[in-house]
Order: structure tokens, then sequence, then C-alpha cells
């Protein structure tokens, strides 16, 4: 009876430590097809990542986005983003990064890691959505978006090449 008893605590220790360490991926995110473009080089980047509270003191808790990381397709960290604007702001940061490809780990509303495609292109912004904060614009197949496991859309899919 000992020995069921430490198996199912070592399975189950086992199956939380893959669940929390492998990061859900998806499908590639890119600028909205619709957005306006800006004169410049380089693309921009937003994540909307799930909300974090913050405390200071006896003050109230804030919420922000969470933090995230950008690396390259070879896995190379290019930018860890603490995702703020502001000390008490909402907002996500808006990232500048030059026209490619790129993996954003971040943390998901409902999920511990995600892992998402994004291309930047020259003159546009790319946004992804993983607060479960945006819906589904009106008039729009759910094949142009990408979507979490849970049917939650979280940016436009990529499907041009890079500007």
């Amino acid at each position: 009876m000992k020995r069921i008893h430490i198996l199912l605590v070592a399975g189950t220790v086992l199956l939380l430590a893959g669940c929390s360490s492998t990061p859900v991926a998806l499908g590639p995110v890119g600028p909205d097809p619709f957005g306006g473009q800006y004169m410049a080089a380089d693309g921009r980047l937003q994540v909307f990542s799930r909300m974090a509270g913050r405390t200071e003191g006896n003050n109230p808790t804030w919420y922000q986005h969470a933090g995230y990381s950008i690396y390259d397709l070879q896995g190379k960290l290019v930018q860890h983003v603490e995702n703020s604007t502001g000390k008490y702001e909402e907002a996500p940061q808006l990232v500048a990064l030059p026209a490619g490809k790129y993996f954003v780990k971040a943390r998901a509303q409902g999920y511990l890691n995600v892992k998402v495609p994004v291309t930047i292109s020259r003159g546009q912004i790319t946004k992804v959505h993983l607060d479960d904060r945006w819906a589904r614009p009106a008039n729009v197949s759910k094949d142009a978006l990408v979507s979490l496991p849970d049917g939650n859309p979280v940016g436009w899919r990529a499907t041009a090449g890079i500007n």
C-alpha cells in the first residue's frame, strides 16, 4: 500500500512538472491586415499578456500585463520585456523590432506559458492578445485568426511574407 502511495505521488509530481515546463504552442501571429502602416524601417510588437497584480506598501493592488521574452528562430533571447508603460499604467509596452520572425514566450490567461511565433513587418504593429480580453472581430472567419486551445483568439494569422 505504501509503495502505491509513493508511485501515485511521484506520478502526480512528474505530470505537474511536465505541464509547467512545456508551453502551449500556437500558430504564427502577424500584423492586423486591416491596420494602418507608418513610415519606419522596423515593426512593432505589443503583447497583451496575462494581467498580474502589483502591490506596494498600503496602496491598493493595481494590475499590469506580465513580462515576457522574445527569442529569435534559433532560440537566442533577443529581449525581455517588463511590459508596462508606467508605474501604474495598464497598457502593455510597444516594442520596436527589425522585420523578421520571432518567438514570444509569455503567460496567458488560463495557461502557465505559451509560445507564440510572431511575424514583424516594416511599418506595422503585430498584437498578441493573451489576456482573454480580445474578441473576434465581426465578420472575420475563425481561420483568419490564431486561437488558444480554449478557442480564445490571440491575433491575426501571419499569412504574408515579411515586408
